[in-house]
């Protein structure tokens, strides 16, 4: 990949300013403050955006590098891939997304992925490379590499990590110790005593036994409200029923007083009927008492007796005396005599019985007719009890059908119209009462379980948030142990494969930068980077000087390059050669030239050391100045 052209419309100090690149070495050359370090974030932001994110300093990219006069502020870069394809990036830095031109001018823009925090991915696509990774090596600039005698430290353990981990601030021992260390601060083991999992641990157990001492108020909760509910249900049912039967009563109360109206007309006639009984029965025996007071008596019988018996008495004396016709006469006399009273007698007395026949039956006749007259009144007075009954029958058929209508959802409707509805409303009233009390009992009780019940509930919700505490923390465990085997696994991967490629390169590199005066490095776990000199010793890296060290760590990064990409992507160094001595810088350059010939180099720098050394060993360059 090479750049082409800059063209700066109005970034940070910049304005109005085109820069055409060339191939290999370009030497951008200002003083301080000319610009140097806006021009790389220029290049930079250009291909992934300008950050307004602070990331731990005092002003983020945007608000840095945005003009304070005028709204422009934007800008475009050339560049061609390695496989001859030119693209124009246009950015308008207060906007997400560029604008980016194939080499017939054609928006393809929209041919790469946007993601919604960096925007476009264009750049990543094209070289598989991100900003962090590019930043890390194809960029070396001095707060990396100008450090003071005493923090020579610092940078042999970044070289250390890149050889050990590939990253410069990723320590493998260093990270494990953190693991370790943050795994027991913020997680705790089977043996520890007052660390997170350990103090959860215990006040789980110690909630789960006060929860069990309160589970038994759960229950009684449970029994409470099902009796409860069941009281509702009855109550509101026996509420129900008593309603309807008082319904009912009142209707049945509104039948019975009519009811009672014809019952008491019918007693009085029921009265009248048993009075006109007697008093028939009455005239009947009064009737048969007449029958036999005016019955005639027959006197012929004891006529003829008496004329007999005077006969024979005549005949008896007649034939005593029947010498004597005086007595014969006499007799005869006497006798006719006797038969005439006799006969005198008997014929008043039977005029006499005629007589009071004939007043009997007048008597008899008055009786017939006032009996009549009674049995008449009696028909009436019976017909209209019957009537009466017909009526209460009628009343208590509608009154049950009306019932029957009104209440035909209450199957037991008629059962309670038949009943004693007042002992069945009294019996309701009872039942209710009673279930009314009940409730009332479980009221008590549960002020006396609600208590119970939330302090377990907050007992179960302080469990709950200590389960989750305790995932989290069980969480952070995995993902720790996860990351002590991850990283265990790749430290030793690249121990076996990339670490010797890196220190084969890392020693072919720094034997050609110091004429063979330092010809391997070596990386051992407990030793870490060892150096070995023309003499054939092996010298700690911390013993070395910081020149030297500085170009053990641009020959590390330089070793790098090649794994990075698919692209030959250019190399940036922003004022790194603070401790090189001429001598270094000279073997430095001349390496650069000869093994990046086919990359861009850029060599940001305040002073013209960079250019003479060039000039002197005719190193072509290209020179822009700020």
């Amino acid at each position: 990949m090479k750049l082409q052209q800059l063209k700066i419309n109005q970034y940070g100090k910049l304005r109005d300013k085109e820069i055409n690149l060339k191939d290999n070495i370009n030497i951008i050359y200002g003083k301080n403050e000319a610009g140097k370090s806006t021009l790389l974030s220029f290049i930079i932001n250009s291909f992934y955006g300008i950050s307004k994110n602070k990331k731990g300093k005092e002003y983020s990219d945007f608000e840095k590098y945005e003009p304070w006069v005028g709204e422009d502020f934007s800008g475009k870069i050339k560049y061609q891939l390695d496989n001859g394809n030119i693209y124009e990036v246009q950015r308008d830095f207060k906007k997400k997304n560029p604008k980016i031109f194939n080499a017939d001018q054609e928006d393809i823009s929209k041919d790469f992925p946007i993601d919604k925090s960096a925007g476009s991915m264009f750049f990543y696509e094209q070289t598989k490379v991100d900003e962090d990774l590019f930043l890390s090596t194809l960029v070396a600039n001095q707060q990396e590499t100008k450090l003071q005698k005493n923090e020579q430290s610092m940078l042999v353990q970044k070289i250390a990590n890149l050889v050990g981990t590939g990253e410069d601030k990723v320590s493998y021992k260093l990270a494990i110790d953190r693991l370790n260390r943050r795994q027991l601060e913020e997680v705790g083991t089977s043996r520890s005593r007052e660390k997170p999992i350990n103090i959860i641990d215990r006040k789980m157990q110690e909630i789960e036994i006060e929860k069990n001492n309160l589970q038994e108020y759960q229950e009684k909760k449970y029994e409470t409200e099902e009796k409860e509910q069941q009281l509702g249900k009855d109550i509101k049912e026996l509420e129900q029923k008593t309603q309807i039967l008082q319904e009912i009563k009142m209707i049945l109360d509104e039948q019975n007083q009519k009811i009672d109206v014809k019952e008491n007309i019918k007693k009085q006639n029921a009265e009248k009927i048993k009075e006109i009984y007697t008093r028939i029965y009455e005239l009947k025996k009064e009737d048969v008492q007449e029958k036999d007071t005016g019955k005639i008596k027959s006197y012929w019988k004891p006529l003829i007796a008496i004329i007999v018996f005077l006969m024979i008495l005549n005949f008896i004396l007649q034939a005593i005396f029947w010498s004597n016709t005086a007595i014969s006469i006499s007799i005869l006399v006497v006798s006719i005599f006797i038969l005439g009273v006799v006969t005198f007698h008997f014929s008043k007395k039977q005029k006499k019985e005629m007589k009071k026949r004939k007043e009997v039956l007048k008597q008899q006749e008055i009786i017939k007719e006032k009996q009549n007259l009674l049995e008449n009144e009696l028909q009436i007075l019976e017909k209209n009890s019957q009537e009466i009954e017909e009526e209460i029958t009628e009343n208590k058929n509608e009154t049950q059908k009306k019932l029957l209508e009104k209440y035909s959802n209450v199957p037991s409707v008629k059962e309670f119209a038949e009943n004693n509805i007042s002992q069945e409303i009294q019996d309701m009233q009872n039942k209710l009462t009673a279930r009314k009390m009940e409730l009332h009992a479980l009221n008590l009780d549960k002020n006396t379980i609600l208590p119970n019940l939330e302090k377990l509930a907050s007992l179960e919700e302080e469990y709950a948030n200590l389960d989750e505490e305790k995932h989290e923390i069980q969480k952070l465990n995995t993902a720790i142990e996860t990351a002590k085997s991850i990283l265990e696994k790749c430290y030793e991967e690249m121990r076996h494969t990339v670490t010797p490629k890196f220190t084969q390169n890392l020693s072919n590199i720094i034997s050609n930068i110091t004429n063979g005066k330092y010809n391997q490095v070596r990386f051992h776990d407990e030793d870490g980077l060892i150096i070995e000199n023309e003499k054939g010793e092996y010298i700690p890296a911390e013993k070395l000087s910081v020149g030297t060290i500085e170009q053990l760590y641009l020959s590390l990064r330089l070793s790098m390059i090649d794994e990075l990409s698919s692209e030959e992507l250019p190399i940036i160094l922003d004022e790194t050669f603070a401790y090189f001595d001429n001598e270094r810088l000279k073997n430095f350059l001349e390496y650069m030239y000869k093994t990046y010939s086919n990359r861009q180099i850029f060599i940001f720098t305040c002073t013209e050391r960079e250019k003479t050394i060039m000039e002197q060993n005719q190193i072509p360059y290209n020179l822009i100045e700020l």
